[in-house]
C-alpha cells in the first residue's frame, strides 16, 4: 500500500505543478504579448472545459477504458498542445483555441486523478488528504519554481513574462504521462451502466436534494465564483502593477495558508457548523478585495500579501465546508453526482460568468491603456469586494438549514463520548 500510496502522492504532485505553472502567469506573459485585452480569455476556457469534463468522463472515461491509461493520454495530448501555444502568439484566436482545447484535455483529468486515488485507498477519510495535500505542495513548488528557478533562464525581464512558464508546464505534462503508466491499473468503475445527461451533470441528485437552504447554498456558491474569477485572473497583473518580482511565488502564499487552514478545518468545524464555515470563507472574500483595494495607491506590499494569505480561508472554509455539506446532504446512490453539480455549478458556470464579466469590467476601466494604473486598481477591486458582501449578507439572511446543524451536533457529542484510541 505504501508503494501506490507514494505513487499516487507523485501524481497529485505533477498534477498540480502542471496547473499551478501556467495559470498564475498566463495573464502576465499575454499582456507582454500585446493581448492585454485578452487576458481574461483563458480563465474562460478554462470553465468551460469544466463543464465539458464531466460529459467526457462519464461517458468515456468511466465506461470503457482503464482510467490510468485514459489520464495518460489526456496529458500526452495536454503537454504537446502547451509546446505548441508560445507558437501562437502572433494569432491570439489560435493563441486562445489551442488553450480551449489543452484545458479540454486537462479539466477530466482532475476527476479523474480523484477516482485513482479514492479507487486504491481503504480509508478515504484519513488516506486522501495525506494523497492530495501533495497536488497543493505541486502547485507550491511550481510558483516558487517560476520565480526563482527559470531565473537564470531570461535577462532584463520576469520569467512569468515570459513563454517559459507554459513550457515547464508542458515538459510536466508529458513526464505525468510517462509516469501515469507507472500507476496502478484501475478498470472503468462504471462499465456496463445506464447514463443520462441528466446523471452526469447531477440535476437528478439536485432534484432529490431540493429543499430551500440547499437552493439558497447553491445560488451563493455560483454567485460568490464571479467575485473568485476576478482573484484568479487579474491577482497576477495586480502584483505586476504594484513591481512586485516574484509574481508566481508571491501568489503561492495563499495555497501555503490553504494547507494550514485545512489542518485547522475539523476543529472549526465541529464549533461553527456549516453555516458560519461558510459565511467565514465569504467574509474572507470581502476583507481580501478591500486590502487589494486599500493597498493599490502606494502598492503596500503586506496588504497585499495579506489578501493572498486569505486564499487559504476563502478556499478551505467556503469549498471544502461546501464540499462536506453537499456530502452530508447526499445518500450514497447520488453522491458521486451531487458532488459533480457542485463542481459543475461553481467551477463551471460560476467561473465562467466571472470570467467574462470581471474581464469586459477590466477592459472597461483600460479604456484603450497598455494597464491599469494603481489607482485604477483600486477602483477595480472595489467592485468584487461589494459584491462578494451583497452575497454574504443574502446567504446569513436567507440560508437556515436545522437538519444540518442537529446532525452536526449528534456527531460532535458522539465523537466527545467515544474514547479514543491509543497511539499517536
Amino acid at each position: 500500500m505504501s508503494g501506490i500510496r507514494t505513487r499516487l502522492s507523485v501524481m497529485m504532485f505533477l498534477e498540480f505543478f502542471i496547473w499551478g505553472a501556467w495559470y498564475t502567469t498566463i495573464a502576465v506573459y499575454m499582456t507582454s504579448q500585446k493581448m492585454g485585452t485578452l487576458t481574461h480569455w483563458p480563465f474562460t476556457v478554462n470553465p468551460v472545459a469544466a463543464i465539458a469534463a464531466p460529459f467526457f468522463v462519464g461517458l468515456i472515461a468511466d465506461r470503457y477504458f482503464a482510467t490510468e491509461r485514459v489520464f495518460g493520454i489526456l496529458h500526452l495530448i495536454g503537454g504537446v498542445l502547451l509546446l505548441a501555444v508560445p507558437r501562437t502568439t502572433g494569432n491570439p484566436g489560435l493563441f486562445i483555441i489551442l488553450l480551449l482545447l489543452y484545458n479540454l484535455c486537462y479539466m477530466p483529468t482532475l476527476g479523474l486523478s480523484s477516482s485513482l486515488g479514492f479507487h486504491h485507498i481503504a480509508d478515504q477519510e484519513k488516506d486522501f488528504p495525506k494523497i492530495r495535500v501533495w497536488g497543493t505542495i505541486g502547485w507550491i513548488i511550481a510558483g516558487l519554481f517560476i520565480s526563482f528557478g527559470l531565473r537564470s533562464f531570461v535577462s532584463g525581464v520576469q520569467p512569468e513574462q515570459t513563454a517559459l512558464p507554459l513550457y515547464t508546464a508542458g515538459v510536466a505534462s508529458l513526464v505525468l504521462a510517462a509516469f501515469s503508466f507507472t500507476l496502478p491499473h484501475t478498470p472503468p468503475p462504471a462499465r456496463g451502466q445506464v447514463v443520462s445527461a441528466r446523471s452526469i451533470i447531477g440535476l437528478d441528485a439536485f432534484k432529490q436534494l431540493g429543499s430551500p437552504s440547499f437552493y439558497v447554498f447553491i445560488a451563493s456558491a455560483l454567485l460568490i465564483c464571479i467575485p473568485l474569477a476576478a482573484y484568479y485572473n487579474f491577482t497576477q497583473l495586480y502584483l505586476e502593477a504594484a513591481r512586485v518580482k516574484n509574481i508566481a511565488a508571491t501568489q503561492t502564499l495563499g495555497q501555503m495558508s490553504e494547507m494550514l487552514f485545512m489542518l485547522a478545518m475539523p476543529v472549526l468545524f465541529a464549533r461553527w457548523g456549516v453555516k458560519k464555515m461558510l459565511m467565514a470563507g465569504m467574509a474572507a472574500w470581502v476583507l481580501r478585495y478591500a486590502l487589494f483595494a486599500a493597498a493599490a495607491p502606494g502598492a503596500v506590499y503586506w496588504m497585499i500579501a495579506l489578501g493572498i494569505l486569505l486564499h487559504g480561508i476563502c478556499y478551505d472554509f467556503f469549498f471544502v465546508t461546501g464540499q462536506i455539506y453537499v456530502d452530508k446532504k447526499s445518500t450514497a446512490g447520488i453522491r458521486g453526482q451531487a458532488q459533480g453539480f457542485f463542481v459543475f455549478v461553481t467551477y463551471g458556470v460560476g467561473m465562467l460568468i466571472g470570467a467574462q464579466v470581471a474581464g469586459n469590467v477590466y477592459n472597461r476601466f483600460l479604456g484603450g491603456a497598455p494597464t491599469l494604473a494603481l489607482e485604477q486598481w483600486r477602483s477595480f477591486w472595489i467592485l468584487p469586494s461589494v459584491f462578494a458582501a451583497v452575497i454574504l449578507i443574502f446567504f446569513s439572511l436567507a440560508f437556515h438549514d436545522r437538519e444540518a446543524e442537529v446532525k452536526r451536533r449528534a456527531s460532535v457529542r458522539a465523537g466527545a463520548e467515544t474514547p479514543s484510541p491509543a497511539g499517536p
